[in-house]
C-alpha cells in the first residue's frame, strides 16, 4: 500500500495550521494561502523549496531522521505527530514497500494477561489491540460495555460501537471527544502497520458507513491512549466519572490492558459496586438458564 496520499495529507494539513506569527516569522501584505508557505517551512526546517515540496508530495523515501526531527519542529508538531511522521517515514522504506499487503493475524492475549485482567474484579478491565478490537475482559468490563457486546454488528470494537451504534452518543458523555480519539489512534497504527489488511478494511468500513468518521479521519488528527478521564452514561447505573489507564504489554504483540478505576467514597465508585453485583446477579442467572432453571434478570436497585 502506498502511503503517498497519507504523507502529502498529513504534512499539508499541518503546514495549514501554523500562521507566520506563531512561527516567529513576519507578515507582508495580504496571503492568499492559510497557515504557511512551503518556501517558509522549508527556511525553517533548513532544507530546500525543492526538496521540502518533494516530501509533501508524498516523497518520504530515504529521508534522515534529522531532517524528519526538523520538519517536525518547523510545523511544532507534538510527540505524537512526530513519532507519526517517523512512523510514515519508516513505511515509506524500500524494505516496506516490498512487502504486499496481508492478513496480519490477531496475536492470542496469554493466559497469564488474562489471569491479571480476571484478578481485578472491582475495577472494569479488558485487552485491546491495536485495531481498537476487544480481545478479552472480566465481568465488570462485560457489564460496562454491555451494550457493545450485545449487538453483533460491533464485534467487540470501539471504534464500531462509537460510530456505528445509536446509544453510544449517550454512553460516552463526550462523545465527540472520545471518537475523535479513537480515529486518532486508529490513524498512528495506520502509520506503523500500512500492510495490516484488517485494520485497512476497518477503516474503509468506517468511512464508507459513517460521515462523522469520514469528516474525522480527513482532520489528519494523530492520538495515543494514555491515561484520561471517561464520563460515561450507564443505561442501568446512570453517570460514571471514570479514570482510565491504558498499558501497553511490553511484547511486540501491539496489545494493551484497558483499565478503569474510581475514587474511593465517590458516587462512581457506588456505581461500579451496583455494576458489579448486577453483572454477577446476571451471570449467576445466565448459568441457571443453561442448566435449564427458570429466572427473570433484574435491574440493579439504586
Amino acid at each position: 500500500m502506498d502511503n503517498r496520499g497519507a504523507v502529502s495529507a498529513f504534512l499539508r494539513s499541518r503546514r495549514e495550521k501554523i500562521t507566520p506569527e506563531q512561527a516567529g516569522l513576519p507578515v507582508y501584505g495580504q496571503r492568499r494561502v492559510p497557515g504557511l508557505r512551503r518556501g517558509e517551512v522549508a527556511a525553517l526546517a533548513g532544507v530546500s523549496v525543492e526538496y521540502y515540496t518533494r516530501l509533501e508530495r508524498g516523497n518520504l523515501k530515504g529521508v534522515s531522521d534529522s531532517v524528519l526531527d526538523a520538519l517536525a519542529q518547523a510545523l511544532r508538531l507534538d510527540d505524537t505527530e512526530r513519532m507519526y511522521l517517523h512512523d510514515l517515514a519508516r513505511a515509506a522504506g524500500p524494505a516496506a514497500r516490498a512487502r504486499s499487503p496481508r492478513r496480519e493475524a490477531r496475536p492470542a492475549v496469554r493466559a497469564s494477561v488474562a489471569r491479571i485482567v480476571e484478578g481485578m474484579p472491582g475495577m472494569p478491565a479488558y485487552v485491546m489491540n491495536n485495531r481498537l478490537d476487544t480481545l478479552a475482559a472480566n465481568p465488570l468490563g462485560r457489564a460496562l460495555y454491555s451494550e457493545m457486546f450485545a449487538d453483533p454488528a460491533c464485534e467487540g470494537n470501539v471504534a464500531r460501537f462509537a460510530f456505528f451504534h445509536a446509544a453510544a452518543r449517550r454512553f460516552y458523555t463526550d462523545w465527540e471527544r472520545m471518537a475523535r480519539f479513537a480515529v486518532g489512534a486508529l490513524r498512528v497504527e495506520a502509520g506503523k502497520h500500512p500492510h495490516d489488511r484488517e485494520l485497512s478494511n476497518l477503516i474503509g468500513e468506517l468511512s464508507t458507513r459513517s460521515d462523522a468518521f469520514r469528516v474525522m479521519w480527513g482532520s489528519q488528527s494523530v492520538h495515543v491512549f494514555r491515561d484520561s478521564t471517561k464520563r460515561l452514561n450507564h443505561p442501568l447505573v446512570g453517570d460514571l466519572e471514570l479514570d482510565q489507564e491504558t498499558m501497553s504489554l511490553p511484547d511486540e504483540s501491539g496489545l494493551s490492558v484497558v483499565v478503569y478505576s474510581a475514587p474511593p467514597g465517590s458516587a462512581a465508585e457506588d456505581g461500579l459496586k451496583l455494576l458489579a453485583s448486577w453483572s454477577t446477579t446476571a451471570g449467576l442467572e445466565e448459568d441457571a438458564a443453561s442448566a435449564g432453571t427458570p429466572s427473570s434478570p433484574r435491574p440493579p436497585q439504586p
